[in-house]
């Protein structure tokens, strides 16, 4: 007669049956930093993602150049979704990446916004008035959305004369905050921020010509490799990630 299973047999036994249980082999949480302007499209991204995947994705949301130094100092992120291009290529030249893994993502677009419908008709003309007391932006330093916005005012002649009124937010989502809180009564934005279900946008708005600032290639890096991380990476290459994308106002980049 067979030996009775031990206890420790049995636990063995017991694992081995649910990694075979197709799902919860691969299950695992993964870490991803996301610049602020990204914050609805990556947060309905992930909600598509996982329900479809038992991988549970970890969002952190903030600057760019702040999520820069995090990583730089060791941050235990898996990936990270930038703002700009500059942060993922020197990451990538300072070795902290999977090789071969940086990408554009999205290519974000900017609006001159108030919430107030009646603020003002077309972006321009109210740029060159007098009617400004305090325009809020990024900081340029930090967000390239901020250095977008100082590039248009810069190539609308305007920089000069309304810095002083300049209210500057760390990040676009708290620049944003300062023009939906009517802290200053307009501001420039990420036009993902405003743009509704419909793709219209409330309150007045001008989306700033492209021809006005340099792109905002936004792109993503892997840090610490691994199958869940990976798989991430492929939903958010694929077709549904694309449609949430466009519908937040960014333009899908071409196959790189």
């Amino acid at each position: 007669m067979s030996d009775p299973i031990t206890r420790p047999r049995l636990v063995a036994v017991l694992i081995t049956c649910l990694a075979m249980i197709p799902g919860l082999a691969g299950a695992a949480e993964i870490h991803v930093a996301v610049a602020s302007n990204f914050t609805h499209a990556m947060q309905d991204i992930v909600a598509r993602y996982e329900k479809t995947s038992d991988n549970e994705v970890t969002l952190a949301f903030g600057s760019t150049g702040k999520h820069y130094s995090q990583i730089v100092n060791g941050a235990p992120f898996d990936a990270f979704f930038a703002a700009d291009v500059k942060r993922p290529r020197k990451l990538e030249s300072g070795g902290h990446i999977v090789k071969g893994s940086r990408f554009t993502y999205a290519q974000g677009r900017i609006v001159f916004w108030s919430k107030d419908t009646d603020a003002f008709d077309g972006g321009p003309e109210a740029l060159k008035g007098d009617g400004i007391q305090r325009l809020a932006i990024a900081n340029p330093r930090l967000a390239p959305y901020g250095l977008a916005a100082r590039q248009t005012l810069e190539a609308l002649g305007e920089w000069q004369r309304l810095q002083p009124k300049v209210v500057m937010g760390e990040n676009i989502a708290q620049t944003y905050h300062f023009v939906a809180s009517g802290n200053a009564p307009v501001g420039f934005v990420a036009l993902s921020q405003v743009i509704g279900p419909d793709g219209g946008v409330s309150g007045s708005h001008w989306v700033v010509p492209e021809s006005l600032y340099e792109p905002i290639r936004q792109q993503a890096v892997i840090l610490k490799d691994g199958l869940a991380v990976r798989d991430f990476i492929d939903f958010v290459h694929g077709p549904e990630a694309g449609a949430i994308i466009e519908r937040y106002g960014y333009r899908r980049p071409a196959a790189e």
